[in-house]
């Protein structure tokens, strides 16, 4: 970035005001309630949060599990981005964007992994079937 550019006016925040970058800023009340309402919003996503990973340690199925580990991720993105809108700071939500495609191949990975657990369990389930069958005529 040519920091020459915000130099010339002062500051960083006059040169983003200058550039129309301060997002609700001009209008005081309005920023105040963008703030309240964004806190708001990372209070339910934390509270969200919390109930995913209740579901991911007492879920049933790992089916169950699985889900709660894409929530999961999901929520975490959200938390950053809305993180990047309060502190106004750009490279958070490029952050969110990175840990989303990280979650993503974490979840695919672990699909496939449970894909294939899955199948040796009814593989060896059909196998011992096969032999009580056999032993029994």
């Amino acid at each position: 970035m040519n920091r020459t550019l915000w130099k010339r006016s002062g500051n960083w925040k006059s040169w983003q005001k200058e550039r129309g970058r301060e997002m609700f800023h001009d209008i005081p009340v309005l920023g105040d309630v963008s703030d309240t309402f964004l806190m708001f919003v990372l209070a339910v996503l934390s509270v969200m949060c919390l109930l995913c990973l209740l579901r991911l340690i007492l879920g049933p199925s790992v089916a169950d599990r699985l889900l709660a580990v894409n929530m999961l991720g999901c929520i975490v993105v959200a938390v950053i981005a809305v993180l990047g809108l309060v502190l106004e700071e750009s490279y958070l939500l490029d952050i969110s964007l990175i840990y989303a495609l990280i979650s993503f191949l974490a979840v695919v990975i672990l699909s496939q992994i449970y894909i294939g657990v899955y199948r040796a369990r009814n593989e060896k389930r059909k196998k011992r079937e096969e032999g009580a069958l056999d032993d029994g005529s």
